[in-house]
């Protein structure tokens, strides 16, 4: 276990493939150190050691979109750098026990972009087109597209000449007007994919 681990979850156990499974609680998380491994088969191997239901973050010591991708495919739960910072993997474990998913900022914004070229027919229930910003203000209205079109709150706070904490407090706004969750969800709302 690297340092930085054994800081962050003092009493984390480490565990190795094929190890007998510890008595575990409802709410640990298995911290999933990826190796040349398929990820896939990495986490299958982890669930039958843990049980089905272990939520799994996977760490990556070179992370790459593609490999969250295909962690996420394999029903993890997050997705970080092995060597992420012990606040960090805390917020993860705090995200991940609320039910949440941990993406990465670059497959967030990969994510977002992507929403604006799906089709509307994929989605369940597609929103009227000026619906989504019913109750929004001018500069909410604005962070929203923005945010949709896949830009950071540094990006939006710099095409708008006004903070990033600015931009934080409107993001926040935005999301519990529209009863969404998160930026992935409101890029879903703003690109008419998705009812509120």
């Amino acid at each position: 276990m690297l340092p930085r681990w054994i800081e962050a979850f003092p009493a984390a156990l480490p565990l190795r493939i094929g190890a007998k499974a510890p008595n575990i609680s409802e709410q640990s998380i298995a911290w999933v150190r990826v190796t040349d491994e398929p990820v896939a088969k990495t986490l299958e191997a982890v669930r039958r050691i843990l049980g089905g239901d272990v939520a799994c973050v996977v760490l990556a010591d070179q992370p790459d979109d593609e490999q969250a991708m295909a962690s996420f495919a394999a029903a993890a739960k997050g997705y970080c750098n092995t060597h992420a910072a012990p606040e960090l993997l805390r917020r993860i474990a705090d995200v991940v026990t609320q039910g949440g998913l941990w993406i990465g900022e670059s497959l967030m914004h990969r994510l977002m972009r992507a929403t604006i070229h799906l089709p509307p027919s994929a989605a369940p229930a597609v929103v009227a087109a000026t619906a989504w910003d019913v109750g929004l203000t001018e500069r909410e209205r604005e962070v929203a597209l923005a945010v949709a079109a896949g830009a950071s709150n540094k990006e939006i706070a710099r095409s708008l000449d006004i903070t990033e904490r600015t931009i934080k407090a409107h993001v926040g706004a935005t999301l519990e007007k529209l009863g969404v969750r998160d930026r992935l969800q409101l890029s879903l709302v703003v690109n008419g994919h998705r009812s509120r």
